[in-house]
């Protein structure tokens, strides 16, 4: 694996942890509706997500082509250009469902 990738990897995995952290009081999607300053932190870690996927390299995107990357870049787009469009039930999705699954696929890589 290259350097770069194991750096950007970290970095997903630091994000993928301070989303668990600020969300851990958090139990309903309406309760993360009803903080903001919560659903904020969540989004801008979710960005850098995005951003770190951008500097994996091409060969490791091709390597583990199972995890969907385009849709993370895509949901760092929605994100970074859209913000009063973003639906809550998705972040609440992702943050639930995907999350853990990547946090999962990036400890089995032993960096």
């Amino acid at each position: 694996m290259l350097s770069k990738d194991k750096l950007a990897l970290q970095g997903i995995l630091e994000s993928i942890v301070k989303i668990a952290l600020y969300t851990k009081s958090v139990s309903t999607v309406e309760d993360l509706r009803n903080n903001e300053l919560v659903f904020d932190a969540c989004l801008i870690n979710l960005v850098n997500i995005g951003e770190m996927v951008n500097r994996l390299s091409d060969e490791f995107i091709e390597e583990h082509s199972a995890i969907e990357w385009h849709k993370i870049k895509a949901l760092r787009n929605i994100i970074a250009h859209d913000y009063f469009g973003i639906d809550y039930d998705e972040i609440w999705s992702v943050i639930n469902l995907h999350l853990p699954l990547l946090k999962q696929f990036i400890d089995k890589l032993n960096l």
